[in-house]
């Protein structure tokens, strides 16, 4: 014990100063903690809002507005943000910069810092740096080479394709099990598209023959059939190259499938939807409140029952309850919370200067929320070991700080120095417990793709919604002028 201490602890007067330092700092430490506990504006909320109002532009205002409020820790989360809000906008160019960042972003967070480590375990997880889930690694490719296709830019586009081929490549070879997210159906789909758009066909079919093989192998997990559509194309190329074995081979899995042969196709024009629909999940919180005696038990089961609700407002209130309990551990688990587009489909029209028509559906082609929840599913338990590790951890901390403040300010003090101590330490233990809630969320709950081939010319395209006992609505259409053997991509937003 240094001198100093030595001379304050034996002060007739050291343990009453050191009661009323310790409520000063307790009263301040839970101010803060009620402050930080309390209910905020969800940017995502004014997102949603702006892009149901038709305003993409404000929509990526309020992404760089907020920009600072994502902090250096989530610089990664708001670069995959503003790149989403900026493509709705239309400024493909600056969202396919800003995910270029984000991407280059990706690769140095592979290697983290002991310092963030440490500061995560003494508080929670939102103290490390965000790193994304595999899913969303692969999303800033395919939205960047949707940028670049949106554009025309084939070749650029390209770029992307042979990006997400050799990231999924990556990911398969360090994938230990054969159930997990390792492969894309829909990212496979759409480098294949891009392929063919540049007369590529060799290379379309081994896209769309890779996109069929993962749509196939996560069809459990992934609930998404195999499109239609890339039944004809794998019908289409392999015919086209003359691969007979393969040709007879999908002819027999695909029975009843309608294609139409490359050279039928030649000198047409190709206009290729896709429409981001509905909101990707969010996460909540999940708290376990483990008792560790009986009356704390009790404490638990008046104050929350069997619930676990992750309202703010009771966070405050149970850091101080707990706190003066003392024998409460909390370990907070994140919970997803989905929420399902009411659109399962759109109706894709192009009308000719003639008046004729053509009409194509869409087919579901990424289900989000189920990569979301996969990726949850299989991390969940690592978390979980994590999260019961921390709680021991901040638990003995205040549970030592509290018998060390005891001892020091003496016989008579000591209850009352111990019930502040265990206040602030316990209760900054509960109220400091957090998941880690950060995801893609400006990414939609699915993307439907939806094809058509037509002759050159001038059409005026429209895209009706079909929704669940709803009558149809239609997007407003806009012209096109397509040439021959061109590929327009229209891109779309529905938030319903």
């Amino acid at each position: 014990m240094s001198p100093l201490f030595s001379r304050v602890a034996h002060s007739p007067l050291a343990p009453w100063r050191a009661a009323r330092s310790s409520l000063r700092f307790a009263v301040l430490a839970g101010l803060l903690l009620l402050t930080a506990c309390g209910p905020s504006v969800n940017r995502y909320l004014l997102i949603e809002q702006s892009l149901a109002a038709g305003d993409a532009k404000q929509a990526d205002a309020i992404v760089q507005q907020a920009e600072k409020s994502y902090g250096e820790k989530s610089r990664l989360l708001y670069g995959m943000d503003r790149g989403m809000t900026l493509q709705l906008a239309g400024d493909y160019q600056q969202s396919s910069a800003v995910l270029e960042q984000a991407e280059e972003e990706v690769e140095r967070l592979y290697t983290r810092t002991v310092r963030s480590e440490a500061a995560a375990f003494l508080t929670n997880d939102n103290a490390l740096f965000y790193e994304g889930d595999p899913y969303e690694h692969v999303m800033i490719n395919v939205v960047k080479a949707l940028n670049y296709a949106a554009q025309g830019q084939l070749q650029e586009a390209l770029v992307e394709a042979r990006r997400i081929d050799h990231r999924l490549n990556v990911l398969t070879d360090k994938a230990k099990d054969k159930a997990s997210y390792r492969e894309d159906g829909f990212a496979r789909y759409l480098t294949g598209i891009l392929y063919e758009a540049t007369d590529d066909v060799n290379n379309a079919f081994i896209a769309y023959r890779k996109a069929y093989d993962a749509y196939e192998a996560n069809r459990g997990w992934a609930r998404t059939p195999v499109p239609t559509q890339l039944r004809a194309d794998l019908l289409r190329t392999a015919d086209a190259l003359n691969l007979t074995n393969e040709f007879e081979e999908y002819r027999r899995l695909f029975p009843d499938t309608v294609w139409q042969a490359s050279a039928a196709q030649r000198g047409l024009a190709q206009v290729v939807l896709i429409s981001y629909n509905g909101r990707a999940p969010r996460k909540e919180d999940r708290f376990l409140d483990l008792p560790i005696s009986l009356d704390a038990l009790q404490l638990v089961l008046l104050n929350r029952g069997f619930s676990q609700s992750p309202r703010h407002q009771n966070r405050g209130v149970d850091s101080v309850l707990y706190g003066l309990n003392g024998r409460v551990v909390r370990v907070a688990l994140p919970r997803l919370v989905t929420q399902k587009t009411q659109v399962p489909v759109e109706q894709l029209t192009l009308v000719g200067e003639t008046g004729r028509q053509v009409r194509v559906s869409s087919e579901l082609g990424q289900n989000i929320s189920a990569l979301a929840d996969k990726s949850l599913s299989d991390r969940l338990p690592g978390i979980t070991v994590k999260a019961l590790a921390r709680a021991a951890v901040k638990f003995a901390l205040a549970e030592g700080a509290t018998r060390g403040a005891q001892q020091a300010a003496g016989k008579d003090a000591a209850p009352w120095v111990g019930l502040i101590v265990s206040l602030l330490t316990k209760g900054w233990a509960v109220a400091s417990e957090e998941a880690d809630k950060r995801s893609w969320q400006t990414l939609p709950d699915e993307i439907h793709i939806a094809r058509a081939w037509v002759d050159p010319g001038q059409y005026a395209a429209s895209v009706q919604l079909v929704g669940r006992g709803n009558n149809p609505a239609t997007e407003s259409g806009r012209a096109l002028t397509l040439a021959p053997g061109q590929t327009t991509v229209m891109i779309q937003r529905v938030i319903q």
